[in-house]
């Protein structure tokens, strides 16, 4: 997304508690994603049930997936968002829940591939972590980690 003027415009269109939270990234690519997929939200929102952009109003979940708030007659779409990098993705289903993740595989900026998985010992159970180290490979097994960790991620 352009510097300037197209980004306050995109930061004006969104809730104030989502600017927050666009605010809070590191890097301007995860902030550029981030405000992407508010923006994939409300145009999604404003065109499916056809809400007026200035009524629509998210919330987020206690898992902090946002959902349209239920103050409205309207129909809900079921929707999820994910962005990593230069990529913002929206899945979105009328009827039942949806989830997405998109991960890229990458090597880990800690250190080597084992170091990587006893950081994140606690994010996996022990038979989730039997089948990702089921491959003899270490970029098999990184693979098979962000696999799992995209599918986790598709659940919130």
């Amino acid at each position: 997304m352009a510097a300037g003027t197209e980004w306050l415009l995109a930061l004006w269109s969104i809730q104030p508690e989502e600017k927050e939270r666009v605010g809070q990234f590191l890097f301007a690519s995860d902030a550029n994603a981030a405000l992407a997929g508010r923006l994939m939200i409300r145009k999604l929102v404003a065109e499916k049930p056809n809400i007026p952009w200035n009524h629509i109003h998210l919330q987020r979940t206690s898992k902090g997936k946002p959902v349209l708030a239920k103050d409205s007659l309207n129909p809900y779409p079921n929707f999820n968002i994910s962005h990593q990098g230069d990529y913002a993705v929206l899945a979105a289903e009328p009827e039942l829940q949806i989830g997405i993740d998109i991960m890229k595989t990458s090597f880990p900026d800690c250190g080597s591939i084992p170091e990587f998985f006893h950081i994140m010992k606690r994010k996996f159970t022990n038979k989730e972590w039997e089948t990702i180290r089921s491959f003899n490979d270490e970029w098999a097994q990184l693979d098979m980690f962000y696999h799992h960790w995209a599918l986790k991620g598709s659940f919130l």
